[in-house]
This record gives structure tokens, C-alpha cells and sequence, in this order.
């Protein structure tokens, strides 16, 4: 039984009744000595606790897609399937270049109710990185508009927080709902959306989207299998000036040190709430080693880069909540470089960064989305 489905929903919402009528029931029927009688009786009390609690959980795991299968909440997951040393990007063009095979995948739709049946899905096995994931594509209104069939679209790659599920940016945050309308009236380029699993590692372990030598390739996943097997299986404008990476909390974090990184594959970056310190999520492993630590937060990146990447941020959160962040990469940013800090309130869930996804896409139709 999925973890997300309606069956483990409604099995779930009729635990809480049953449970509460059986103990109501037994209650006074319990027999043995007393303290036997005081043992089934804390028994029944704790599992009518338990499903009271199962419920609450399943309604918000459902309400923000945090775990997308019983593997991601239970730690027991891995889709990492070898480490091998990336080769340098140059190295990677090579090998995807036009000479060579294509990475073609199938799609089919996507086996979760919260999920709008226009998205697609794929089983990805990363050619560079050796990981192994699903990727969720969306194709804006106009991709299958005989009008548009020579036309090259803007990409735009969206990472969640830790925990979180591929499905999360289509659900919880109603990206593709939201942008429809918006796309088809022209308020918003019509931008493909691709979102990459990026739960990689089991034990409740996050990569802090980083290639860690002997442990996993996160960076190279999402910043050249997950890009390239869009080159090669959609009309995606090739050129990193009609990329951008956006994400939220860990996912924000993840976007900033991408962007920064890679300006040869994305020319914007979208963080909201997120962090520059890499111990800002305290289960990544670039949290745990000094190194890592230093070479992953995006703000050292800018202070340390020879030469300032040709790449525009645009960084929301509030005061104690990711705005210092932005501010301070505003503030080490050099041309051509630019830092847009956008200050809000609310708390740090997806009911606060749903809201801002409208004002986030037309930002980034000024930025990435105007193609010839």
C-alpha cells in the first residue's frame, strides 16, 4: 500500500473511530488479575494514541509531500547506484555531444492523486553520476500547440526541501495550476518544469546537492544527467542564458550553490527560505565535514570566485529565516553578478512559498524566459 495513495489515507481515517470504539468497548470487559487488566488497558490506550497520530502524520506528509514513499520515511532507500569521479564539464559536453546516443527515457504519468495528470515521469539512470532516480517534467500549454512545434522552450528546474518528494513542487506548491493561466495569457513565459528526486541516500541522510567523494554525485545528478536527459528528450533551449534552478528551504540552499557553480548550465537562481551555511539542514553531509562545509555555501563561493559568475539570484525569506542570507550574498556579490533579497513573512512550510510562486515565475520570464 503506497504511503501517499487514498487506501492508506482512508485506512488510516477509519483506524481513529474503530480504535476509540473497541476501546470503549473492552474497556470494562477486560478480565485477568489487575494487573493484567492495567497492561491490556495501557495497550489499547497507546494503539488508540497511535492511530490518532498515524492520521495527523499521513495529513501532513499528504499536505506537503515530505516522504513520497515508505523507503523515504523509513531511511531504508538508496539510489545511488556507483560513485565514479565526474569527469570535468568539458568532458561531460564531449560525451553528450551531438555524436553521441541520446539519453531517450519513456514517461508515463504519475501515480499520485495530488499530482495533476498532465505531469510526466520518468525513471532516470544518471549516465555521469551513477544515481538513479525519478524526474517529473511538466510542458507548458504551448509545447503541444501546432503553432509552437519549432519552437525551443525555457527550462526551469525546481528542488524541494529535506525531506521531500519529487511530487511536492506539482502538489503542495501547485506550480503547473498556478502558472497555466498565466503562461496562456502571456503574464508568464511558458517555461518546461522539471522536478528531480533529490532524496538520495537512505538513513534520513541529505546530500546538500554535492558530489562527495565514496557517498554520492547530487551535484552532478541535478546539474548534468537531470539537464542533459532534458536537452535530449524535449524542444529545451540549449543555452544556460534560458535555465534557471529554484527550490525551497534545503532545495533554496541547493539552487543558490548550483547557479553559483554552474553558470555554464543555469544563468538564475530562486531560494526561498533557504540558507547559505551548509548547517542550515544538519542531517547534509556537507554540515559534517569542514571542507565541505566551506566549499558548498554559496556565499563563500562568492567571495572565493576569480571571477564573479554571470548568474542573477533572487533569494526571499524572512528576518531569522533565510532574508540575512540573502542580504549577505547581495552584499558579496560583484557584476555581473546580481543578488534581488525579497523580505516575507510566514512560517517555513509550503503554505508561505506557494503564494510566491506567480511573482517568482514573472521575475524569472524577465530573467530566463524571453527566447528568439
Amino acid at each position: 500500500m503506497k504511503l501517499t495513495g487514498t487506501p492508506f489515507f482512508v485506512l488510516a481515517l477509519l483506524l481513529v473511530p474503530l480504535s476509540v470504539g473497541l476501546l470503549m468497548y473492552l474497556w470494562n470487559r477486560v478480565r485477568g488479575p489487575r494487573a493484567a487488566r492495567f497492561g491490556v488497558r495501557l495497550l489499547m490506550v497507546a494503539f488508540t494514541q497511535f492511530t490518532a497520530v498515524t492520521l495527523v502524520f499521513v495529513m501532513v506528509n499528504n499536505d506537503n509531500q515530505l516522504y513520497g514513499s515508505w523507503d523515504d520515511l523509513l531511511g531504508t532507500g538508496s539510489h545511488v547506484r556507483a560513485v565514479p569521479v565526474p569527469p570535468p564539464t568539458d568532458a561531460t559536453a564531449a560525451a553528450n555531444a551531438p555524436d553521441q546516443p541520446k539519453v531517450v527515457q519513456q514517461f508515463t504519468s504519475v501515480d499520485d492523486n495530488a499530482v495533476p495528470k498532465d505531469v510526466k515521469r520518468t525513471e532516470l539512470k544518471g549516465r555521469v553520476s551513477g544515481v538513479d532516480g525519478e524526474v517529473l517534467v511538466w510542458t507548458p500549454p504551448q509545447y503541444d500547440d501546432p503553432a509552437y512545434k519549432d519552437k525551443k522552450f525555457p527550462v526551469v528546474e525546481l528542488l524541494v526541501g529535506f525531506p521531500g518528494s519529487s511530487s511536492a513542487w506539482f502538489g503542495s506548491m501547485n506550480v503547473s495550476k498556478q502558472l497555466a493561466p498565466l503562461m496562456k495569457s502571456g503574464q508568464v513565459a511558458p517555461f518546461i518544469l522539471v522536478s528531480p528526486r533529490v532524496v538520495l541516500l537512505g538513513s534520513h541522510v541529505d546530500t546538500g546537492c554535492a558530489d562527495v567523494p565514496g557517498k554520492v554525485n547530487a551535484e552532478t545528478w541535478l546539474a548534468r544527467d537531470v539537464t542533459q536527459m532534458v536537452l535530449d528528450n524535449f524542444r529545451a533551449e540549449p543555452g544556460a542564458d534560458h535555465w534557471a534552478v529554484a527550490g525551497y528551504s534545503a532545495g533554496g540552499h541547493c539552487a543558490m550553490r548550483l547557479a553559483v557553480g554552474h553558470p555554464n548550465r543555469y544563468h538564475a537562481g530562486v531560494s526561498m527560505s533557504g540558507y547559505n551555511d551548509p548547517m542550515g539542514e544538519s542531517d547534509s553531509l556537507t554540515a559534517k565535514d569542514a571542507h565541505l562545509r566551506d566549499v558548498s555555501n554559496p556565499l563563500h563561493m562568492l567571495q572565493q570566485a576569480q571571477t564573479p559568475p554571470p548568474v542573477a539570484l533572487y533569494v526571499t525569506g524572512k528576518k531569522g529565516d533565510g532574508f540575512e542570507d540573502a542580504l549577505a550574498l547581495q552584499k558579496a556579490a560583484k557584476a555581473p553578478t546580481a543578488v534581488t533579497p525579497v523580505e516575507v513573512n510566514g512560517p517555513h512550510l509550503t503554505s508561505t512559498w506557494e503564494p510566491l510562486v506567480p511573482s517568482v515565475f514573472t521575475w524569472l520570464t524577465q530573467t530566463v524566459g524571453k527566447t528568439g
